[in-house]
């Protein structure tokens, strides 16, 4: 058995003369919990989309379960077998499930592409994964709409959950949720994690979450690899001003918006000129 569920060497993207990822490594062990953080435009989200398939790599190397990914997937077979092995789970539900398919048939066709199941066999597995993340019958007759914005995330999680991923990828996975149905969804996925073993990689701008959900964390700033180690070194001793700045720009007793705009003006200046010196290999970010 392979020692990591995802390895990421040397990773990069461009698109025409921008440089969106530059140099991203990481480490992801069989049920792990990895943050990559950052905010706009900081290449995370170019990141999640590299590593499910939907972008390209310019260079670098993407492996799952030792199974290299980075290049084009050459015919169908290779592609439901790469979709088998990473899934991700994206910031809005809605627009991620057909408004036409009811959950039920939402749930079950990813079992249908990817196993010989009779109609019987479908139909149990659907229920099993619904009832996983908390939705039974009468949700599961429901179109998407129906349902309200948790319950749709839950839709795309038992989706997401369906082909067995050994990664399940999380892109703001929480954000356009209510606080009190982001703790739902937070123990409903530590609890997946630890009855099934998947691996988790969040893609998320929130530091405050980062520490409820995540073994390690990588920070990215301008596509480039900022700092990077044990979550919980990173919160409590930052070494990069970057990862102070997003801890600093955390609501919290004596915050000051006007110093925060300043210091982000003046790590502007100090970074225009050269990459960000990264601190990474301070710190091991296997998860």
């Amino acid at each position: 058995m392979t020692e990591y569920a995802l390895e990421v060497e040397n990773l990069r993207k461009t698109f025409g003369d921008h440089v969106a990822v530059d140099d991203v490594s990481l480490t992801l062990r069989p049920g792990g919990s990895l943050a990559i953080v950052g905010e706009s435009g900081s290449g995370k989200t170019t990141t999640a989309r590299m590593l499910v398939g939907l972008e390209r790599p310019d260079s670098g190397r993407i492996r799952v379960a030792g199974r290299d990914r980075s290049g084009a997937a050459r015919g169908r077979a290779t592609r439901l077998a790469r979709a088998r092995e990473i899934q991700m789970v994206f910031q809005d539900p809605y627009l991620s499930l057909d408004p036409r398919v009811t959950v039920a048939a939402c749930v079950e066709e990813p079992l249908r592409l990817h196993f010989a199941m009779t109609s019987a066999e479908r139909r149990a597995r659907r229920d099993e994964l619904l009832a996983r993340v908390g939705l039974g019958e009468r949700e599961a007759d429901a179109l998407p709409r129906r349902l309200s914005g948790g319950q749709r995330q839950r839709v795309a999680i038992a989706r997401a959950l369906a082909t067995e991923p050994k990664v399940l990828i999380l892109d703001e996975a929480t954000a356009a949720l209510d606080v009190s149905i982001q703790a739902q969804i937070l123990d409903l996925l530590a609890e997946i994690r630890r009855d099934t073993g998947v691996a988790y990689v969040f893609v998320t701008h929130n530091l405050a979450l980062v520490r409820h959900v995540a073994d390690d964390v990588l920070v990215l700033y301008r596509g480039r690899v900022a700092e990077s180690g044990p979550a919980r070194d990173v919160l409590a001793a930052p070494e990069h001003p970057y990862t102070r700045l997003l801890l600093h720009s955390l609501p919290h007793r004596g915050w000051d918006p006007a110093r925060i705009a300043a210091d982000r003006r003046a790590l502007a200046t100090a970074t225009r000129e050269r990459p960000p010196a990264p601190t990474s290999e301070k710190r091991s970010v296997t998860s």
